[in-house]
Parts: structure tokens; C-alpha cells; sequence
């Protein structure tokens, strides 16, 4: 099905991407991270078969603009480096083209940055829960977004540093966090980015994040505020006609969200899915019944309905339809939940979407196994273009 649906881009002289009909986004947990610092890379120049995988999911769908969650982070951007050059760049398959792109970003991120505070109050202060971000090393679980077209750098921003206090009507369990505690916590479990990258003309800006899981916690639910609030932070954000964004500021100290009249896609592993699993009630619908935002069209993939079937247990408990899953977590415990998402604004004009997850025996289904998350995609037109 994917395949039929790839697009060609038109260079230009230079070498960029021009203005394309249509261009695809998508959002894929990799699940590439690493119990020690720089294993990642080790892994990745020894040859990982997981890798590979990833890098098959990746040629057959094929994105123009891409975000990677779990992908760990390495100052000089080694593991990226090779993960493009010796795995996305190269055929890893019969029938798969090579994918090239000239465009990346990557940046520090909260998870595994020592904080010096015993947030999990047991005594302890060095340990993965009292970090920033839930880790054992600075940079696991990163983030990283490749591109067909330019991002802007220089107007890049992000709000690793963003204090969760700082947001009006937070929902910091103030039992659980004493007010020294509260007044170091960080927002973002990785970070937030806003990055602006050039299609044709225009400009789209591409939100990308990757909330904690709102579980791991206890009664106080510190977990699943954190996610709830993380998800509220990109409602506020793109809410900038209502004054709502007026309290956010980035790492440089730029103050406010985004443009009223900006074109943007929010991507990545929101950790919240709209029916089931443990997130706070309507952590998700601050986004999907967003008045900025067009939710109606609902990724989805028949591998997931029929993995939902196979596995029970836990799936058959659910509310929410299964072909919309885009995780498959433990049947006894949560089983799938939709939890990756791609979010346009509403005066893109969404022409297809899906959620890679082929059913067993299909071509390219053992791909999927490299991660417990599945791609999911969606193809947009800029307004003005022609149809």
C-alpha cells in the first residue's frame, strides 16, 4: 500500500528539494537507544541489524521530513552521521531505494542530565529517576529529525531548559515535590523543538517531542501530570491569537509560541492515546479537538487490528478502534495504544495518511520488530498549491 503512494521531489539546480505537489511527515519511535553513553555509535559501526530494519521501515514509506524518537544523542552527532550515511543511504533490500538526506537536526536533551535533586525521594541522587529526564546516561532516549528540505538553524528553537512551574495552571503535584524541588523541575522530559524548514516559499514548522510515560510513578501521579502538561505545552503554543503562549520561553530566552498565521506539524511519541492506557484524562484532546489543529483524519493500518486480535488479553478491553494503534506494548498489562501522532494545522491540505504496520506474512512485516512503536505518516500540500 505505501509504496504505491511515494512521491517524487523536483530538485532545483543546487541540489534542494523545489516547491513540492506534496510532501510526506511522519513520526517514528526507533527504539535506537543504548545503555551506555556512546554504545549507540559502537553499535552502529559494528553493523546493528536493528538499525537496518529501521532504516527498511524508513525506505519503504520514505518520509520527506522525519522525526526519531529514542535515537540517543551524541555531542558531535556521530551515531546520526553513520545511521544516514551507512544505513538510510544504502539499499537494504531488494526493491528499496536508497534514502539521502542533506538535512538533520539534533540537539541536547533532559533525559540522563544529572539534576542533583532525589526526585524519586528514596535516598538516592544519582540514580536514572533523578535525572532531568528519566535516563542513565545524558542523551538516551534523543531525539533527531531528518529533512529533504532546509531547516532553518538560526531560528531554530528549543526549550530543553523551560521550567514546569513556569506554566500557568500546572499540574506539579505540590505534595510530592517541595517548593525547592518544584523550582528546578524541568518541562520537558527530552525537549521541545519549534523548527522551521523551507518548502518552496513557505515555511512549515515542525514541533517534534517526546513526552514521559504517564506511569512508573505512584499515587501522587508526578508521571502522568508531567506527560499531560508536556502534551498542554504545544496547545498553548500554537494558541498564540488567544494569548496563551505568552508565558513560554525558549533556551535563548525568545518569549511566546507560535505565529497566528503559521503553518506547523506536530510529531512524535506523545505517550497518550485518546481512549486507553494511563494517561491523565484529556492529555490527548488538548491537541485532537484543538481549534488550530486537523485531527480528523485518523492514521491508521490493518496490521494493527489484526495484531489486536491475535493478542487479546488486554486489547480486548479497549475502547478505542485497533487498526489506530501505533504501539504494541504488553498484552497482559496496557496492550497496543495509539501514542505516535502527526498533526497538521488546518489550512494544510491532508491527502493521505497511514500507520506502517503490515500484517504478519506480509512483505516487509519482520522490518517492524527493530521497535515496539510503528511509523506513522501523512501526506500535506502547503496552501496555494496547485491541486
Amino acid at each position: 500500500m505505501l509504496a504505491a503512494i511515494i512521491m517524487t521531489l523536483v530538485y532545483s539546480v543546487t541540489g534542494e528539494p523545489a516547491a513540492a505537489e506534496q510532501f510526506r511527515v511522519a513520526s517514528y519511535n526507533v527504539s535506537l537507544y543504548r545503555q551506555q553513553s556512546g554504545q549507540l555509535v559502537e553499535d552502529l559501526q559494528a553493523g546493528s541489524s536493528q538499525a537496518r530494519d529501521v532504516a527498511r521501515v524508513i525506505q519503504r514509506v520514505r518520509p520527506d521530513i522525519l522525526l526519531l524518537n529514542e535515537f540517543d544523542f551524541d555531542e558531535q552527532g556521530e551515531a546520526a552521521r553513520i545511521f544516514r550515511a551507512s544505513y538510510l543511504a544504502i539499499s537494504q533490500g531488494a526493491n528499496l531505494k536508497p534514502l539521502k538526506y542533506p538535512h538533520h537536526f539534533f540537539a541536547a536533551v533532559n533525559t540522563g542530565l544529572p539534576s542533583g535533586i532525589d526526585l524519586n525521594q528514596n535516598g538516592q541522587l544519582d540514580e536514572p529517576a533523578d535525572a532531568f529526564g528519566f535516563g542513565r546516561h545524558p542523551g538516551q532516549y534523543g531525539m533527531l529529525v531528518l529533512s529533504r528540505f532546509p531547516i532553518d538553524r538560526d531560528q531554530a528553537r528549543t526549550f530543553q531548559k523551560f521550567l514546569w512551574q513556569e506554566m500557568p495552571g500546572h499540574q506539579i503535584p505540590r505534595d510530592y515535590y517541595s517548593p525547592a524541588t518544584s523550582a528546578r523541575l524541568r518541562l520537558s522530559s527530552k525537549s521541545h523543538w519549534d523548527l522551521p524548514i523551507r518548502i518552496g516559499k513557505q515555511t512549515l514548522h515542525l514541533l517534534a517531542s517526546h513526552p514521559t510515560p504517564p506511569v512508573f510513578d505512584g499515587s501522587e501521579d508526578r508521571n502522568g501530570r508531567r506527560n499531560h502538561d508536556e502534551i498542554r505545552f504545544w496547545a498553548d503554543y500554537v494558541a498564540a491569537d488567544t494569548g496563551r503562549s505568552g508565558y513560554q520561553y525558549d533556551d535563548r530566552g525568545q518569549r511566546g509560541g507560535i505565529a497566528a498565521h503559521s503553518h506547523f506539524v506536530i510529531v512524535g511519541d506523545l505517550n497518550a492515546d485518546p481512549n486507553d492506557g494511563d494517561s491523565r484524562s484529556g492529555a490527548i484532546q488538548q491537541l485532537l479537538t484543538h481549534p488550530r489543529i486537523n485531527s480528523r483524519l485518523v492514521p491508521a493500518s490493518q496490521g494493527g487490528l489484526a495484531a489486536a486480535k491475535k493478542q487479546g488479553q488486554a486489547n480486548q478491553t479497549h475502547h478505542g478502534a485497533a487498526e489506530y494503534d501505533t504501539a504494541d506494548f504488553s498484552d497482559q498489562v496496557s496492550g497496543n495504544l495509539r501514542v505516535d501522532y502527526v498533526l497538521p494545522s488546518n489550512e494544510l491540505e491532508i491527502k493521505s495518511a497511514g500507520v506502517y504496520w503490515p500484517r504478519e506474512q506480509q512483505e516487509g512485516a519482520d522490518a517492524i520488530q527493530a521497535s515496539d512503536h510503528r511509523l506513522v505518516w501523512i501526506d500535506l500540500k502547503m496552501p496555494g498549491q496547485k491541486k
